[in-house]
């Protein structure tokens, strides 16, 4: 079984910048896919980032020049820089992964987020 652990939400003036780390433990295929999904009250989870451990990346229309997704191979860890953040990035973030070939994803638990001055 896998498991992942999401850290850095916090509460963040608009226009700051946050890190979200997630690191994932156990049987992990060589081949798979990271990412970042996101909810805020009253929505719908959606995707924010994904990348592939072959380095390819794909984001949301609304963080496309303001988050960057990256990860560590070695480490079972992706990690998302977010800049220039908004009121409306408020929401809980939480971490994906789906190994090549498997028909189920594994989720962390969330880590919050909140833009407010």
């Amino acid at each position: 079984q896998v498991q992942l652990v999401e850290s850095g939400g916090g509460l963040v003036q608009p226009g700051g910048s946050l890190r979200l780390s997630c690191a994932a433990s156990g049987s992990i295929s060589r081949l798979n896919t990271m990412g970042w999904y996101r909810q805020a009250p009253g929505k719908q989870r959606e995707l924010v980032a994904v990348i592939t451990t072959g380095g390819v990346t794909n984001y949301a229309d609304s963080v496309k020049g303001r988050f960057t997704i990256s990860g560590d191979n070695a480490k079972n860890t992706v990690f998302l820089r977010m800049n220039s953040l908004k009121p409306e990035d408020t929401a809980s973030y939480f971490c994906n992964l789906n190994q090549m070939g498997s028909p189920y994803d594994y989720w962390g638990q969330g880590t919050q987020v909140t833009v407010s001055s």
